[in-house]
C-alpha cells in the first residue's frame, strides 16, 4: 500500500439548510478525527442508528464496541454513555498505526410451530440463549444466523495493516486502499471476504453523509468482481457510509429498511427455510486533493 503523511482530519462538519426527506434507518458510527499525527491522542466517537446520515435523531447503539490495537491487542473504550439518540465514548491512542474500532453482532432467528401456530423466535436471540426461547413441544423448527459487523478505522502516524487480519466469520474488509487514505479523484480499491474467502457478487452501497440537506441521496449501487474486490470513486470529501450485503439492497419507501439490508424480514413468510444474513458496515473519510 501506498500512503501519505497523516493530518489532522474532522469526522463531520453539519451545515445549516432546509432538511431533505426522511430517510430509512441506518447504523453507523463516525469518530472526531479519522487521522492523527504525534504519539498520545484521543478520538471520541458517535455511535447511533438514524435516518439521515450523520444525525442522530432515531436512536442510539448501545452495544459497548470493541477496540483493537494497531499491534493487535485489544483496546479500551472510556467514558462510554448512552443517550437517547446516540451514544458516544472515548478512546485513547498510545500506539502508531491504524485502530480498528467497531460491533459485531451475532443472532440466531427464524420460527416455530406450537399448538398449530407459527411463531417467531424473539429478536436478538443469540445462539446459547436459542434453548431458552423455543418452548417444549415446538415442531418445525426453522432458525438461521445473523452476523453483522460496523467498524470504523483511526491511524495515529502512519497507517498500518495489522487489524485488518481476517477473522474467518461474516463480511470483513481486507484493503488494497488503506480506509485512512482516501482521496477525492482517485478511486480506492477495496476486498470484501464472506467467512475468509473472496466474495464475488456481494452488493456495495456507497452514501455520502449530509443527506439531511439534499434532495438526492447520490448514492453508489457496486457489486464485488470474482476477486470480491470493488473500486469505489469519491466525487466530493467528507464522510461516507458503506454497507456490504450479499443480497440486493432494498428499494427505499413507506414502510422498507434501509438500503443494503437485504434479505427477508419475517422468516415465516419464506417459501423456505430462512436464509442466513450477513452485513458489513463501516464509515470511511474522504479528503480534498
Amino acid at each position: 500500500m501506498k500512503f501519505r503523511t497523516p493530518i489532522l482530519a474532522a469526522a463531520a462538519i453539519l451545515a445549516l439548510a432546509a432538511p431533505a426527506a426522511v430517510q430509512a434507518h441506518r447504523m453507523w458510527m463516525i469518530a472526531s478525527s479519522t487521522t492523527v499525527s504525534g504519539t498520545d491522542n484521543w478520538v471520541t466517537v458517535d455511535a447511533a442508528v438514524s435516518n439521515d446520515l450523520f444525525f442522530f435523531d432515531h436512536q442510539p447503539i448501545r452495544a459497548v464496541p470493541a477496540v483493537t490495537q494497531p499491534d493487535g491487542t485489544p483496546g479500551t473504550v472510556e467514558n462510554h454513555a448512552v443517550g437517547k439518540f446516540r451514544a458516544t465514548f472515548d478512546v485513547h491512542l498510545t500506539q502508531q498505526g491504524t485502530y480498528r474500532i467497531g460491533t459485531v453482532s451475532q443472532t440466531v432467528f427464524g420460527s416455530y410451530k406450537l399448538g398449530g401456530e407459527t411463531r417467531m423466535i424473539p429478536r436478538g436471540t443469540t445462539a446459547d440463549k436459542l434453548a431458552t426461547v423455543i418452548p417444549a413441544g415446538a415442531a418445525d423448527i426453522q432458525t438461521s444466523e445473523s452476523f453483522s459487523r460496523n467498524e470504523i478505522y483511526v491511524t495515529q502516524g502512519a497507517p498500518t495493516t495489522t487489524v485488518f487480519k481476517p477473522m474467518g466469520k461474516g463480511i470483513e474488509l481486507v484493503p488494497v486502499t488503506h480506509p485512512n487514505d482516501l482521496v477525492v479523484g482517485e478511486a480506492a480499491t477495496f476486498q470484501f471476504l464472506l467467512d475468509g474467502k473472496p466474495a464475488p457478487d456481494l452488493f456495495v452501497t456507497v452514501i455520502p453523509g449530509g443527506i439531511r440537506y439534499r434532495d438526492s441521496l447520490k448514492q453508489q449501487d457496486l457489486k464485488t468482481g470474482a476477486d470480491g474486490k470493488v473500486s469505489i470513486n469519491w466525487p466530493d470529501p467528507g464522510l461516507y457510509w458503506i454497507n456490504v450485503t450479499p443480497t440486493r439492497p432494498r428499494e427505499e419507501g413507506p414502510g422498507t429498511g434501509a438500503p443494503g439490508a437485504g434479505g427477508p424480514q419475517r422468516p415465516g413468510g419464506m417459501a423456505g427455510p430462512p436464509q442466513r444474513r450477513v452485513s458489513y458496515v463501516t464509515t470511511v473519510e474522504v479528503l480534498a486533493p
